[in-house]
């Protein structure tokens, strides 16, 4: 067993060491392969006025790879990586970065990817990695394959601007690693798999800060989009209260609050497009992103807006575990006007900031 010293300069060791793996592999493939991802007619979709490869992911993927190797060499009696879970974790990550892959390289067709996206769902379902809230457990899977489908398009929509996808994936991820820290003395894999992630995204923001270099893409999107549901899942879902009890009402909340940027967003565009009788799944210059670059934001700005209502969210996830022994109803009406105010806010501001859009 680890002193607590001794934990600390591994975990600090696996993110610096991930960060310069991440710096150094995106400044490879920026180098020989800068035409990869980038696709004939996008324009009208991309806020960015030229195109750029799309390869982050592939880094993002890689080092998840890598912090599998790296837990086992530090934590070798930890963990069996042949449990159900890990696998179904590693086969439903595996199968959407492919599918994110192949659609950088080929934009396959939609039905394909949606297929997919409820695969991976499945895969988490079959290995143990379900939502479990209702009794019924028909009610758990359905919710879990709508989860992990509707995170793996929020993820993908929500990469319309330089750095936001990257910043709130950020932002929950270290939420999640907020509930890890009483299995950091264990020596469990899941805090090495997010501060490996972390480090990927930290390294890929370099190249992703406007003026980008490059984007995540399908790849990267993808791989995030089932990431962040097994995370949701994991951490929120079936989140414990510090006491060890199951609390409903404090797991759909935190949920709520972790993922409040991706869910208002994917919903404020999707009300609005149904609303003018357009389709939801075709890309436009219509996000919350885009409405405050409309308001007279610049893209870094954006960015940092987004960092800052991410931050407040690992505040409220630190309020739930660190000074919230018991849950009580007024708790939930706290967090739920909060996140209220947040989604009414941007929401105005899509109907009042008026821009060009396209697509």
């Amino acid at each position: 067993m680890y002193s607590a010293t001794q934990l600390f300069l591994i975990y600090s060791g696996l993110f610096f060491g991930a960060l310069v793996f991440a710096l150094l592999i995106n400044s490879v493939f920026m180098r020989f392969f800068r035409t990869f991802g980038i696709r004939e007619g996008e324009g009208g979709m991309r806020w960015a006025a030229t195109q750029k490869p799309a390869f982050g992911g592939i880094g993002f993927f890689l080092i998840f790879l890598g912090s599998f190797a790296v837990h086992g060499a530090l934590f070798p009696k930890f963990d069996n990586p042949y449990q159900p879970e890990l696998i179904g974790l590693l086969a439903a990550t595996g199968l959407g970065f492919l599918m994110g892959l192949a659609d950088d390289a080929y934009n396959t067709r939609p039905v394909l990817k949606f297929l997919t996206q409820v695969g991976c769902g499945v895969i988490l379902i079959a290995t143990g990695s379900s939502i479990r809230i209702f009794d019924a457990q028909w009610a758990n899977w359905l919710l879990t394959v709508f989860w992990t489908v509707g995170m793996m398009n929020s993820i993908n929509m929500l990469d319309n601007m330089d750095g936001i996808t990257t910043v709130t994936s950020i932002s929950i991820l270290a939420c999640g690693l907020l509930s890890f820290v009483p299995e950091w003395k264990l020596g469990t894999i899941y805090p090495v798999l997010v501060i490996g992630v972390i480090a990927a995204l930290c390294g890929f923001l370099l190249f992703n800060w406007h003026p980008s270099r490059m984007y995540m893409g399908d790849t990267g999107s993808q791989f995030l989009g089932v990431f962040l549901a097994y995370i949701g899942i994991r951490c929120f879902w079936n989140g414990l209260s510090p006491s060890g009890a199951v609390e409903p009402w404090r797991q759909a909340v935190s949920t709520l609050i972790v993922f409040a940027l991706p869910i208002i967003d994917t919903s404020t565009v999707t009300v609005n497009r149904l609303l003018k009788g357009r389709s939801p799944f075709v890309g436009g210059r219509d996000h919350t992103t885009h409405h405050l670059s409309y308001l007279g934001l610049s893209d870094q700005q954006v960015a940092l807006v987004f960092s800052g209502l991410g931050a407040v969210s690992f505040f409220c996830v630190l309020a739930m575990l660190k000074f919230i022994g018991v849950w009580r109803a007024w708790h939930s009406a706290v967090f739920i006007s909060w996140w209220a105010v947040m989604f009414v806010a941007l929401f105005i501001i899509t109907k009042r900031a008026k821009g060009p859009e396209k697509g």
